[in-house]
């Protein structure tokens, strides 16, 4: 399976070796045809904590590696 790569905002850096990343997803409602906004967070390992509040960074599945953390910061995103 591959894994799945999601392109966020960092909205916390406060702990070590973690960052919080907001993820919003769009779609069209299939009845009402109008566009929804959907938002997730996801904590994301980042071991030389080198992300800072606000950077668009993509993120990868993983294995786990806390209780809370699945996903780890792969690389920063383009604009």
């Amino acid at each position: 399976m591959p894994k799945r790569i999601l392109q966020g905002t960092v909205t916390s850096d406060k702990n070590e070796q973690t960052v919080t990343v907001l993820v919003e997803r769009r779609f069209t409602h299939p009845m009402m045809k109008k566009t929804v906004r959907f938002t997730k967070k996801y904590r994301a390992h980042d071991p030389e904590n080198v992300f800072k509040v606000g950077d668009q960074v993509r993120i990868e599945e993983c294995a786990p590696i806390s209780k809370t953390k699945r996903w780890r910061v792969v690389t920063e995103a383009s604009a």
